[in-house]
């Protein structure tokens, strides 16, 4: 865990001392993110879908409350927020308000599963509420974009600033980051189980891989600042107010919804995998999504490279807080 301050700043530093590794990393794509970027989140999401009980997932679908809780959370709850958020404070600022709000309605599919695993929350909800979130994100994303940066700011009397983003672009981020590594995923434990038994897959090979997840999150860290390391430096002040947003932004949805939580008495590791998912949010993107419309020296770009800047060390926080949290939760709803 104490790796990841360091990743970062070690990925800033090597966008500002080689000045043409941005360029270097950034020139092979897949899709429409950095063939490296790409690299670092697959190794980051396999090890963690193969740890995924697939065949306890009918029973996480039957909790209907908090299917439906994060419906809410993510799709109503979420967007409205970092939308209020990005407009009390930065209504001067179109731009980096836009990028914000793009950011608000990119819901994770990613990066999630790995925070809910660091904090022991439940992996098949979590697994189930990413692919929820993937499917919601490839039916509502345009939509929402439309509502949030067109219609709403026209019905409020707010200056509109639209963004254009088709259902195949979203389907693609969402099949390569989180078709590929949920197959891989579950054909390893299938495969895996029937050929050497469950204890064997439980004890030793899901041991083994298990580093994988955090050496890819290290590695996706470290090559995302690198690209952006010169942006992100030369301009501090307009970080730091980028910044002000988001961490109020993941403050409000973890909180919240952790408290949602224990009010509907779930389980701590329902609860986590609940709080996690609605604060997260799919900055890969993001990113793909404000450079795609507006370009890749744009101020909704530049705002797309803080959120997991300000999102990486606050999630990794919230990761000890959950911990924290755990030893204070009612000893009936551990179970």
């Amino acid at each position: 865990m104490t790796g990841k301050p360091y990743a970062v700043r070690l990925g800033i530093g090597l966008g500002r001392v080689f000045t043409g590794l941005d360029d270097t990393l950034d020139r092979v794509k897949l899709d429409t993110v950095s063939l490296p970027i790409a690299i670092g989140l697959l190794l980051m999401m396999y090890p963690v879908l193969a740890k995924v009980q697939y065949r306890s997932i009918g029973s996480v679908v039957a909790d209907r409350r908090t299917l439906v809780a994060s419906l809410i959370l993510n799709w109503l709850v979420g967007p409205a927020v970092m939308f209020a958020l990005a407009w009390a404070l930065l209504p001067d600022q179109p731009d980096y308000r836009t990028g914000l709000i793009i950011v608000g309605l990119a819901r994770c599919i990613a990066m999630v599963l790995v925070w809910n695993d660091l904090a022991d929350g439940n992996r098949e909800l979590a697994a189930v509420l990413v692919a929820i979130n993937s499917l919601f994100q490839i039916v509502a994303y345009s939509l929402l974009g439309w509502f949030y940066l067109e219609v709403l700011p026209g019905w409020l009397g707010l200056d509109s600033n639209g963004v254009s983003v088709t259902v195949w672009g979203i389907a693609k981020s969402v099949l390569i980051f989180l078709g590929v590594p949920l197959l891989a995923g579950f054909l390893t434990r299938t495969f895996g189980e029937r050929r050497k038994g469950s204890e064997w897959y439980e004890q030793r090979f899901l041991p083994r891989i298990g580093p994988v997840a955090l050496y890819g999150l290290l590695f996706t860290i470290v090559v995302l600042f690198a690209l952006q390391g010169r942006q992100i430096t030369n301009r501090p002040l307009d970080v730091a107010r980028i910044a002000l947003p988001l961490l109020a932004y993941f403050a409000i949805m973890w909180f919240g919804t952790f408290w949602l939580g224990r009010r509907l008495k779930l389980p701590y590791d329902r609860t986590t995998s609940l709080a996690f998912t609605a604060a997260g949010n799919n900055f890969e993107l993001a990113i793909a999504v404000s450079i795609g419309v507006f370009g890749v020296q744009s101020g909704q770009a530049l705002a797309g490279v803080v959120g997991p800047l300000i999102e990486v060390p606050v999630l990794v926080g919230l990761v000890y807080v959950a911990q924290r949290l755990r030893r204070t939760y009612p000893a009936a709803a551990e179970r």
